[in-house]
């Protein structure tokens, strides 16, 4: 059965680090592109970074410089670390896969259900 399934989201202070992973099973995530997406509330969801499937990185504005998405193929897991998290990255983040060298704008094969992250004083 495919699936992706997130963990590590939470409660963090302005200014803090926040690791989120996303565990594949069911097909190797090697094959595949990785995007990271998030739905704050009461607003549309986005698109933050995309991991290609034969390297290169992309990160929307907002989050270049503080967040780093990776892949460990070994443990057929990806992961994106955040720092410096700010109140306005409070969203529900999902990691979404598409197969072969394509962007994630194109439209992915296989979502998440999402982590909360929720930054608060």
């Amino acid at each position: 059965q495919v699936q992706l399934v997130e963990s590590g989201g939470g409660l963090v202070q302005p200014g803090g680090s926040l690791r989120i992973s996303c565990a594949a099973s069911g097909f190797t995530l090697e094959n595949y592109g990785i995007g990271w997406f998030r739905q704050a509330p009461g607003k549309e969801r986005e698109a933050i970074s995309c991991l290609g499937s034969t390297g290169g990185t992309w990160y929307e504005d907002s989050v270049k410089g503080r967040f780093t998405s990776s892949r460990d193929n070994a443990k057929n897991t990806a992961t994106l670390q955040m720092n410096d998290l700010k109140l306005e990255d409070t969203a529900v983040y999902y990691c979404a896969t598409v197969y072969g060298p394509k962007r994630c704008d194109g439209g992915m094969d296989y979502w998440g259900k999402g982590t909360l992250v929720t930054v608060s004083v």
